[in-house]
């Protein structure tokens, strides 16, 4: 059996991931993979992700330049679900220009934005010409 068939994948062959920086053990962001994007992911040791909304492969960083170099990947104990260590190069995962994209906590019944915005999305995300 290889290693991917030990793997519970939804019924869309799908795997929730969470991405984690292997510093700080903060929560980057949350993605999810199919089996081809886990499989080069190992393979590359860089991350790469299924985009439910592209319906494609999505290589984290391919329009930003802000790829995510893994560490680790490890698997949950009900293996269906992938913890990724990673180095975020350029300090920024999220689309906004955040470090992570967990950057609302919720405060007295208020989502509130807590943390600031490294890089304005505009200078990072070119229009497609």
């Amino acid at each position: 059996m290889s290693w991917l068939e030990e793997i519970h994948w939804d019924a869309n062959g799908l795997l929730p991931v969470i991405a984690q920086d292997h510093k700080t053990g903060k929560v980057l962001m949350f993605a999810w993979m199919n089996r081809e994007a886990l499989r080069l992911t190992a393979e590359t040791m860089q991350a790469v992700y299924w985009s439910r909304s592209r319906n494609k492969l999505w290589r984290k960083g391919e329009e930003s330049g802000h790829t995510q170099k893994v560490h680790e990947i490890r698997l949950d104990c009900d293996e269906d679900v992938l913890l990724l260590s990673v180095e975020q190069i350029g300090g920024i995962a999220c689309h906004t220009g955040r470090e992570s994209c967990f950057f609302k906590m919720l405060e007295n019944g208020k989502w509130k934005t807590v943390e600031p915005i490294i890089k304005n999305p505009e200078d990072i995300y070119k229009p497609i010409a």
